[in-house]
């Protein structure tokens, strides 16, 4: 089953993969550690997994600002999301994702996504597609 979730564009580019979906939101600056991509911060409904390769989808981002810089040394250190996917956009995820060159999109009723679904992301349309298994 296929379902087709159209949001807003926020970062161009186009990916593919399984989705890691939070209710919460994160903090990418103290909640995410930026040379193994795993969720630290103990709190989140995410701890102890792993964001590399994911359709990161979550509520919207908080946090400082240097959480921007932060996802940016997630990607150089190659364990990035391929993708962000949120309710709403957050100014710290959004330049995180235009500096780390991560698509983006919100405006997404995230909870029709679950953890597990194979998801492609399409930045530049703003089309999500979700294909529950």
């Amino acid at each position: 089953m296929e379902i087709l979730l159209r949001g807003r564009p926020i970062t161009p580019g186009r990916a593919r993969g399984m989705a890691l979906v939070s209710s919460k939101p994160l903090s990418f600056l103290g909640g995410v550690d930026p040379k193994t991509g795993i969720v630290i911060d103990k709190s989140h409904d995410l701890y102890g997994l792993e964001i590399k390769d994911k359709i990161l989808c979550f509520p919207h981002g908080r946090g400082s600002t240097v959480g921007s810089y932060v996802l940016y040394a997630i990607a150089k250190n190659g364990v990035a999301p391929r993708a962000i996917v949120n309710s709403l956009a957050d100014p710290v995820v959004v330049v995180g994702a235009v500096i780390a060159n991560i698509p983006m999109v919100d405006r997404i009723d995230i909870s029709k996504i679950k953890t597990g679904n194979f998801v492609d992301v399409d930045g530049e349309s703003g089309l999500v597609r979700v294909y529950r298994v």
